[in-house]
Order: structure tokens, then sequence, then C-alpha cells
């Protein structure tokens, strides 16, 4: 435990230093981060993800079992040096190490280090890429990552942005950017998307960027078919309304809409287009609905499509 104290020590300070060259840089977190073999040849991987790692005894019983190949905390050691380097709270370890066990035989001198190194010559900081490796998992342990998170930087504007879409689908550290991530964003474009609305589309609903291209466009030009246009503040929530819905599920949405509601075609597609979320509520909330604003409160069926979300 002292020498992995040190090492987080050393790395911690490595990490914060203004002046290292990314090539010095690097050299000193290999060295830093080196493992040190243990000598005792009883290791117990549940014991030490339990008192090393901070994992529940459940949590550990579950997590060994990835782990059962291990024969010493020399991986093991070297990575959460790493981790401690960085400033990742040892709550957010236990998280980490929890959901992604297999990270704690990461290489730290071929994957993590160099990662750390190239992020930080994009500008990113010590708590940046801490907070990144908390929300990337498994993903951090790919060299994909610092391509990928480039790329979608510049994509969505901000840090803060693609952190956000990252906790939603971490999937975009790791998929392939030429053959998933830009034919998806080609489509956008393609459907006359400006990069303003792109990066607010993606944002928000951040499956856009892994999904298999010609599903993204089948999706987009349902949302067209539904009547909301392209540039619309709903066309995402629309999106949204249809993600992975078969053609059946929403044309049987919409004759329960006109059938509930006493709407025309033209009526649904203005209702669609002013609340498209209408398109996921249950069968009986939309009765219960259509009976007080129609029966109730006499509404007719026009005023209603243009107000749906009353």
């Amino acid at each position: 435990m002292l020498c992995l104290r040190l090492r987080s020590r050393a790395l911690s300070q490595l990490l914060s230093s203004p002046s290292s060259s990314p090539i010095s840089q690097l050299h000193r977190l290999l060295s830093a981060a080196a493992p040190v073999v243990s000598p005792n040849p009883s290791f117990a991987v549940e014991d030490y993800l339990v008192s090393t790692c901070g994992l529940t005894r459940a949590q550990a019983l579950k997590a060994s079992a990835k782990l059962s190949h291990l024969k010493s905390p020399s991986k093991p050691d070297a990575v959460l040096a790493f981790l401690a380097g960085l400033g990742l709270p040892g709550a957010d370890v236990a998280a980490l190490v929890a959901r992604d066990p297999k990270f704690l035989c990461a290489g730290v001198e071929t994957i993590l280090a160099p990662n750390v190194v190239e992020l930080t010559g994009l500008g990113l900081s010590r708590s940046d890429i801490a907070r990144l490796v908390s929300v990337a998992g498994n993903h951090f342990r790919c060299r994909s990552v610092v391509t990928n998170l480039q790329y979608c930087l510049c994509l969505l504007g901000s840090y803060e942005n693609l952190l956000s879409a990252i906790e939603r689908k971490s999937y975009i550290l790791s998929s392939n950017v030429e053959r998933v991530i830009k034919p998806n964003i080609a489509v956008l474009r393609e459907f006359g998307l400006g990069p303003c609305d792109i990066a607010k589309l993606c944002h928000a609903q951040p499956w856009l960027l892994t999904c298999n291209a010609e599903r993204v466009r089948a999706m987009v030009v349902c949302v067209e078919g539904l009547g909301v246009p392209r540039r619309s503040g709903m066309f995402r929530h629309a999106l949204n309304a249809v993600t992975f819905v078969s053609e059946e599920k929403i044309a049987a949405k919409l004759e329960h809409l006109k059938k509930t509601f006493r709407w025309s075609d033209a009526e649904v597609r203005i209702a669609i287009s002013k609340a498209p979320m209408v398109l996921n509520r249950a069968k009986e909330f939309l009765q219960r609905k259509s009976e007080f604003l129609i029966s109730d409160l006499g509404l007719e069926p026009a005023y209603i499509a243009h107000r749906p979300s009353h």
C-alpha cells in the first residue's frame, strides 16, 4: 500500500506539471506507475477488490469472476496508482472497477498513459481527464478514445456537451469514426441540417453518432413523413419518439390518435409537429385526455390539434 501511495503521489505531481513535454511526461508516467510484483503467493482477488478497491463483498464476488487469471496485485496496483494520480476519488474508482473489473488489467504503458498524454495535448486538464475516465469506463481502455474525443469535441462544440453525451452513450468513444460516426453525420447533412442543428441534435440524441447510418436515414425520413420540419425545435423530440420503433407500430399509433381525438390526417400531423411526445403516450392516458377535452370541455378536435400539449 505504501508503494501504491508513493506512485499515486508521483503521478499526481507529473500530471499537474506544466513544464513537462508530452514525450518526457509519458516516460515519467510509465516509471511512476510501473508495477511492483508482490512476493505474496497467496493473492486473493476478491479480498483485494474489497480491501484495496473499496468494493462491497457482493460486488467483489461478482467482479472476481472476470479477474480469476490474476495471480498478483502488480497490474491492478499500477492501474490504481494511475487513477489516483489523475485525482480520481476512491468512490469513483470503486464504481469504475465494479462496472468494469477488467479495467484493472488495462495496460498502463500501452493504453492509459499514452491516452492521458495525448488528451493533455488537446488541452484537457487533469480533472477533465479524471471525469472522462469516470464516465467512459471501459471505453477509456480503447486507443480510439483520443481520435473520437477530438472529432466529437469539434462536432458538439464544448467539453461539457461532449461529456454529457458520453454519459448517455459511452460507445461514442469506441465507435469507429470513419466507418460509423462520420457516415451518420453525413446523413444529417444530406438532409440539410447545419453544424449548429447537428450539434444540438447529437447532444440531445447521442445514439445518432453510433447507430447504423441507414437506420439514421430511415428515422429522419420517418420524422419528416410525420410532418415535423427538420429545423423545428421538435425535430429531436420526434426522432426520440420514433427511435427503433417499427413502421407498423408508428402507423398503429397514428390511427389510434386519429380515432381517439377525431382528427383528420392533416390534424394528426399538426399535433405531432407541435408535440411529438404524444406518440409515446399510453392509450389509457390519451383516452382520458380526449374525454376531458372533448366531452367535458367541449373543445373541437381542430382546436386540440393546434394545442396538443394543453
